[in-house]
């Protein structure tokens, strides 16, 4: 199973900026689809929950 890919925008948390990104998705124990990267400046781990399929 090939895993899926997100590009977009994902808001930096310690940047306090929006940034884009490419991460991974995953979906969570309650079935939430996130997506999760790691910010191109800081390094810092960036989260993005997306909309229920």
């Amino acid at each position: 199973m090939s895993e899926e890919i997100y590009k977009g925008e994902f808001y930096c948390v310690k940047c306090k900026e929006k940034r884009e990104a490419e991460g991974k998705i995953v979906v969570t124990e309650n079935g939430r689809r996130m997506a999760k990267g790691v910010c191109p400046v800081c390094g810092t781990n960036l989260n993005r929950i997306l909309a229920k399929a």
